[in-house]
This record gives structure tokens, C-alpha cells and sequence, in this order.
């Protein structure tokens, strides 16, 4: 477990810290920075190969294989890593740039994701959530793992 959340933390560490850098499609909630073995993106009936650079949407499932990992930032530049036979999903995410203000809410079904909170977070404690087939948690903090077997 040890290993699996510094290996997580580490990959989150890569990521680039905005995600403004590159072009965005209208409705893009953030990008995927990095993905290795298996991993895609599922947007409703569609199950799209997650590669660097790929925008994602407000309901997108990210889903990682056995020798799976990805790392995403979105807008707020909050940045996921989510590591081997993972299940999140984006449920909810709103942002203004100029306020800051928004909500952020992700279910993690199974797996292990490792979060850095963005400026969603700082600008409100109640605004990014994320929920397991058990618990409601909210983001107080800045950095954290969640794990779900």
C-alpha cells in the first residue's frame, strides 16, 4: 500500500501544474497528462484509449487495467493519479476562473486514486467531495489518498 500511494503521489508530482497550457475543447474539464498501460476514458457508451493530452468532460469514467495508471489535471488545477484497476468518475465539476468558485464531486467505485485539491478547494472547504460505495468525504486538506477494494 505504501508503495502504491508513493507511486501515486510521485506521478501527481509530474504532472504539469496547469492545464490552461494547451487548447481546450468547449466543455472540458481538464486533460490527461499522463497514462500508462491500460487505461481509458469512458464517456457514456463510448470507451475512448486515455492518451496525454485528451480532454475530459463533467461525467467521464476513468478506468485503469491491472498494469494501469493515469494523471489528470482539470481547470482548477486540482490533479489526479489514479493507479491499477480503478474506477472514477467525474460526476460533477464547475469552475470560474475569475472567482475561483465552483464544486467538485468524483466517485472512486474501486481502486486507488491520490489527489492534489485545486483552487475549487481553497476557495470553499464544502466545494469538492468525493464519494466510495461507503462514505460521503469532504476535502479539508490539500493532498490525499483514497483507497477502495
Amino acid at each position: 500500500m505504501r508503495n502504491r500511494v508513493c507511486l501515486s503521489l510521485a506521478m501527481i508530482a509530474g504532472l504539469s501544474t496547469s492545464a490552461s497550457a494547451q487548447l481546450r475543447q468547449p466543455g472540458d474539464i481538464g486533460r490527461v497528462k499522463v497514462s500508462m498501460g491500460g487505461a481509458s476514458i469512458e464517456r457514456g457508451a463510448t470507451k475512448i484509449p486515455a492518451t496525454a493530452g485528451l480532454g475530459l468532460k463533467t461525467g467521464d469514467v476513468l478506468v485503469t487495467g491491472k498494469t494501469g495508471r493515469v494523471g489528470v489535471t482539470f481547470n482548477d488545477n486540482s490533479r489526479f493519479s489514479a493507479g491499477p484497476n480503478s474506477r472514477i468518475a467525474v460526476e460533477d465539476f464547475e469552475f470560474d476562473s475569475t472567482t475561483h468558485q465552483g464544486r467538485f464531486l468524483t466517485r472512486v467505485n474501486k481502486g486507488t486514486v491520490a489527489i492534489v485539491s485545486g483552487q475549487i478547494a481553497k476557495a470553499d472547504k464544502n466545494a469538492m467531495r468525493v464519494k466510495t460505495p461507503t462514505a460521503l468525504l469532504g476535502v479539508r486538506g490539500t493532498r490525499f489518498v483514497v483507497e477502495v477494494n
